[in-house]
């Protein structure tokens, strides 16, 4: 129940502070070390490719001073860098505080253009500040692209596998066979692509728009372009196909250049005759690529695949995402991708159809190499076998030097498990998945795949020995390193508690994100790699809170907006790569993530454009639901996926599918109705109102239970969600409320909910002050818990509270607890009436014998820092409300001798159940409780 009181004022200047009176409106702080600070467009940092259409500009204030207000702003635009001449735009000076999500109002952008701005902005007393000069590049038209699709063999040619139901695990191993053995070779050998060009001018800026179809490596006059893994960024290639666009200005050079692409195959392309999850292609491997060169004398000229490009195999003599990748290093040619390179053996390329995609410039941030471990332990099991724990698990893939003669062959296996004997276990991973390494006899050499990753902890080498003295017949690995590979997007958020269970539960959680943060939010980096829906919604607001999602979460919106079928069904899985069918296909919980993430968005980042822009979606997907639903009760589904219990992990046990798939049904007409009604379309909020309330009334008549106050089988799953959605009518909630309590303490304080009801429980438990509750369920080394997999001495979190029961060793899936760590304990609580931390709240919870915890948000506006500790004197806290915001501070005490802000005593406030309560402007304060 939310709690309406009367805001209180506190002013703090950077001098004194005062309280017990009342602020003036003329009064304003000085400010003394204003910077501005964090500029973005569309909230990302010098985008390229940017529509025109959604230029929107922010940026931070930064200031050590307290209640620091933006009193306006403004914006010059220009074509130059310099800011020579006449300005493209000039906002002017605009009397607003709003700093983000400030649309573009200038003469109309052009495609294809870089755009130079900077802001000034003005605070108290006339303090005022301007930016350093940032960047960004619009996208071309679409009437400009004008390169043609290349490759090695046509897809009439190829006899790859069409549709989408290949689910190869089902398939027995002549049908596998037969598969693979009908496409021709062609059509998933990697291949390099070349063309030379010359250049007669002095070149002004250089712009290459490139797809790769799976994934590509570019370089042009043998420097590698971009620090991207396996680009672009996976779609339904049917309807979407992204390009990245770099500034590649630097790398040409006057005269002759060469351009060097090799080409992978990705989710484009899923073929292969070792493990794979499925068969599905959109065609053999293609490359787009247009270069737009700007001379210093104003004419442009553009270098594009055409039919006058030649290729030729690569050294990767295989690969594919789910089985692997060989290479040949004696297929290596020195210099192919630089000019003067003799091309003569190479063959002219195959003019390909376009993919049927829309072609987009991808704005999401790209997978990268963002860690690197050495061998933490090595075992051996004869001279040429050994076992290398890398000490993390995590999704990647191994980086070896070594040393052989010519044709000598390495063989590395890749695992999470180990089996009895001590060698890999790919059973619960899929397998087999391996890669080969062929030696060119060259001294020392290196080498790391650039078209296949894993999931894996151990390394197993098989044909050399490892760092010793060369042995007769043998090659040598001299080193190992294990290449941690997820997506770029930056860190937001930090935690760390006095409770060791909660902190290494954060790292478990962490891990297994980054693990499963590539292209989409995977559910596992091994065995199947896909978009399960239900993990970006539930555990969404733990990923907001710990990760920068502003161009990411756009994305995921479009894999939903291209699954979705015309009849509004949002498949579990998207991009959906294989049709697995019945509920597998279509299940509510999954499904609502196309309604829940463009709220989260909003919620977070203060952005509606998600819900404006998939507005149909959100509708479309409510109305199919509307057309399965009998007398408003839907029953299909997963419902709360892998509960907990006696039985084995899998459809919910515990509790009613129909009670799971209506309570969603019901969250996702309400949040409809709430949209319409923000978007004014009146009509339509009238109607999904109406249907909400009428999905209520029979979900109650359905479940509920009068006698014994509770719904269903009164499991922690049935009671907590129509609690936590709203179901339950306000006069039977106290009953319902307690029969949940009765049920968590009849089990002696152990979850019995999965993949689904982990979210409703516990925020149902905090948001209705049974945070003691949520805290004795978390705090122990039993299973089910975090600290069960902590005991196991495991380094991601798994698929299943017991680890030894599950195939997957690293899952996020039941990562819900991220949102307790930094809402609860930390109370860093957004402000649904001030989205996007304008105005938030810090209400930190003391939980059990907790004594300290420190946690941090990277909001929008700036860092926000909510820190307390307690000792046998009193309490203390520390918080950081950025530049420009403000905060309604809520201390979880109520009776104390005296609390002192900053080294003054506070005198107004307000106690509002049980909590001390006022509201304070952006700064660093210090605050001390005597009990």
């Amino acid at each position: 129940m939310k709690i309406k009181f009367k805001i209180i004022y506190v002013f703090l200047s950077v001098l004194f502070f005062s309280c017990g009176s009342k602020v003036e409106e003329k009064s304003v702080p000085v400010v003394q070390d204003l910077k501005v600070e964090e500029p973005e467009v569309a909230m990302q940092f010098n985008p390229m490719g940017i529509s025109p259409e959604e230029v929107r500009f922010g940026w931070q204030l930064q200031s050590s001073g307290f209640n620091v207000k933006q009193l306006a702003y403004r914006i010059q635009l220009s074509e130059n860098k310099d800011f020579d001449g006449n300005l493209y735009w000039d906002s002017g000076k605009v009397n607003s505080e709003k700093s983000q999500h400030i649309k573009y109002a200038g003469p109309k952008l052009k495609n294809a253009q870089d755009y130079y701005w900077k802001i000034q902005v003005w605070t108290g007393n006339n303090t005022t500040s301007e930016s350093e000069t940032s960047h960004f590049f619009t996208a071309p038209g679409e009437d400009a692209l004008k390169a043609e699709w290349i490759g090695a063999i046509s897809r009439a040619d190829s006899y790859l596998p069409e549709g989408r139901k290949m689910h190869t695990p089902t398939f027995k191993k002549s049908k596998r066979d037969s598969i693979v053995d009908a496409v021709d070779s062609l059509a998933y050998r990697s291949i390099m692509l070349r063309k030379e060009f010359q250049s007669g001018k002095d070149i002004k800026s250089a712009k290459v728009y490139v797809s790769g179809l799976g994934h590509y490596k570019l370089s042009i006059n043998g420097k590698n372009i971009g620090n991207s893994e396996f680009a672009p960024l996976w779609t339904d290639y049917d309807k979407t196909v992204y390009y990245n666009i770099y500034d590649v200005t630097t790398n040409l050079q006057q005269g002759e250049n060469a351009v060097g692409v090799m080409l992978g195959n990705g989710m484009y392309n899923v073929i292969g005759d070792r493990y794979s999850k499925f068969f599905v292609s959109f065609g053999p491997p293609t490359l787009f690529l247009q270069l737009r060169l700007t001379y210093e004398d104003g004419s442009e000229e553009i270098i594009k695949t055409d039919d006058s490009w030649k290729y030729t195999k690569s050294p990767i003599t295989f690969n594919t995402l789910f089985g692997g990748e060989d290479y040949d290093a004696r297929m290596e040619q020195p210099g192919w991708n630089t000019p003067d390179f003799d091309a003569a053996s190479w063959k002219p390329v195959v003019l390909q159809q376009a993919p049927k995609g829309k072609l987009i410039p991808q704005t999401a941030p790209p997978v990268s190499l963002t860690k690197s471990y050495k061998v933490k332990e090595v075992n051996s099991f004869n001279d040429t076998t050994y076992i290398l724990d890398m000490g993390q698990n995590l999704s990647g893939f191994p980086k070896i030097k070594a040393r052989g003669k010519r044709g000598d062959k390495i063989k590395i296996w890749v695992g999470e498990k180990l089996q009895d004997d001590g060698t890999i276990a790919q059973g619960g991973s899929g397998k087999p998945y391996y890669y080969e390494y062929t030696f060119k006899g060259d001294g020392i050499e290196e080498w790391r795949p650039y078209f296949s990753y894993y999931g894996y902890q151990y390394i197993q080498i098989e044909g050399a020995n490892y760092k010793k003295d060369e042995m007769e017949g043998l090659p040598t690995v001299l080193e190992v390193n294990s290449l941690f590979v997820n997506n770029s997007a930056k860190p937001g958020g930090t935690f760390t508690s006095s409770n060791e269970i909660f902190n290494k539960a954060h790292e478990l959680i962490d891990a297994a994100i980054k693990s499963n943060f590539h292209s989409v939010f995977t559910d596992c980096p091994h065995r199947e790699k896909l978009g399960w829906l239900e993990e970006t919604h539930l555990n969404g607001p733990g990923l907001f809170y710990n990760y920068h999602l502003e161009g990411f979460i756009p994305k995921i919106m479009r894999d939903i907006a291209d699954a979705q079928r015309e009849n509004g069904l949002i498949p579990n899985i998207a991009p959906e790569y294989i049709i697995f069918g019945g509920d597998f296909t279509d299940s509510p919980e999954w499904g609502l993530a196309g309604i829940m993430l463009p709220w989260m968005y909003y919620e977070y980042y203060g952005d509606a454009s998600l819900i404006e822009q998939y507005y149909p979606v959100m509708t479309k997907y409510v109305d199919y639901l509307s057309s399965t639903a009998e007398n408003h009760i839907v029953d299909h589904g997963l419902g709360d996926w892998y509960d907990y219990g006696e039985h084995a992990a899998g459809y919910s046990k515990n509790s009613p599918i129909a009670l799971s798939a209506t309570s969603h049904y019901f969250y996702g007409a309400s949040l409809v109705a709430k949209a319409a009604d923000m978007l004014g379309r009146n009509q339509d909020a009238k109607k999904y109102q109406n249907l909400s309330t009428e999905i209520r009334k029979a979900f109650n008549n359905r479940f509920y239970n009068p006698k014994k106050g509770n719904y269903a089988t009164g499991s922690q799953f049935s009671n907590a969600v129509p609690i936590y959605m709203g179901i339950v009518e306000p006069e039977n909630k106290e009953k319902v409320m307690n029969s949940l309590l009765d049920t968590i303490k009849a089990n002696n304080y152990r979850l019995t909910t999965g993949d689904v009801g982990n979210r409703y429980l516990f925020q149902t438990l905090a948001e209705n002050d049974q945070n003691e509750v949520m805290y004795k369920m978390q705090n122990h080394y039993d299973t089910p818990g975090y600290g069960f997999q902590i005991k196991f001495g495991l380094t991601t979190l798994t698929e299943q509270w017991d680890p030894r029961n599950g195939n997957s060793l690293n899952h996020f899936m039941m990562g819900q607890i991220e949102e307790w760590f930094y809402k609860s304990l930390a109370g860093i609580v957004p402000d649904e009436e001030n989205p996007g931390y304008k105005h938030f709240f810090l209400q930190p919870e003391l939980v059990g014998d907790m004594e300290f915890v420190k946690a941090s948000y990277e909001s929008l506006y700036g860092k926000i820092i909510s820190e307390w500790e307690r000792d046998s004197e009193g309490l203390s806290f520390k918080f950081t409300i950025p530049a420009n915001t403000s905060a309604t501070v809520k201390l979880p005490v109520n009776e104390f001798s005296e609390v002192t802000l900053n080294a003054e005593k506070l005198e107004t406030y307000e106690n509002i159940s049980g909590k001390t309560v006022f509201e304070v402007g952006s700064g660093s304060y210090s605050i001390n409780v005597r009990l």
